[in-house]
């Protein structure tokens, strides 16, 4: 059990006018990155949330990070843990707007970025657990355009690795 990351996606709330008014953007998914290795989406856009209300993704997803297969993730988070200035320790949550079915010639957008750090998991020992997380407007990082609820347990894994750097 303890090689693995969980990563749950449950829900997302948009509060910033400029999307809730925009009417190209209708169907909103998230993707989850994790440095290169990584990247998953939630397999459904659900329609864009209005007036305080939420979405439900319920998307669950596990990274293995078990040493036989998944050696390049687990040196990538020994860099993490062992190199502080190292800005890539976390896991991207991008909000993406699904164009319409009757709108293929509109690209699929990034609406927003929220993050959960690895490094600072690690640092309070403390998994991540249906929680809120703020999410930065892509036009303007400093404005939250709405909340992320997700879950991230890392914990154990990062815990092996770190016992993995000391030995090494």
């Amino acid at each position: 059990e303890a090689e693995k990351i969980r990563i749950k996606i449950t829900s997302l709330s948009i509060t910033e006018s400029r999307i809730t008014a925009d009417e190209t953007i209708q169907q909103l998914f998230v993707e989850c990155r994790l440095n290169s290795f990584l990247a998953e989406e939630t397999p459904l856009s659900l329609p864009k949330p209005t007036g305080g209300q939420r979405i439900h993704y319920n998307y669950s997803t596990v990274i293995n990070m078990d040493k036989e297969d998944n050696n390049a993730e687990r040196e990538y988070l020994k860099s993490i843990l062992l190199k502080p200035d190292l800005p890539a320790g976390s896991l991207k949550f991008t909000v993406v707007s699904d164009p319409p079915e009757d709108e293929q010639d509109l690209e699929c957008e990034d609406i927003g970025f929220a993050y959960v750090s690895l490094k600072e998991i690690f640092q309070k020992q403390r998994d991540i657990i249906e929680q809120d997380i703020d999410v930065f407007d892509s036009q303007d990082a400093s404005t939250v355009i709405g909340k992320l609820t997700v879950t991230v347990e890392a914990l154990n894994a990062l815990r092996s690795v770190h016992e993995e750097c000391k030995n090494d």
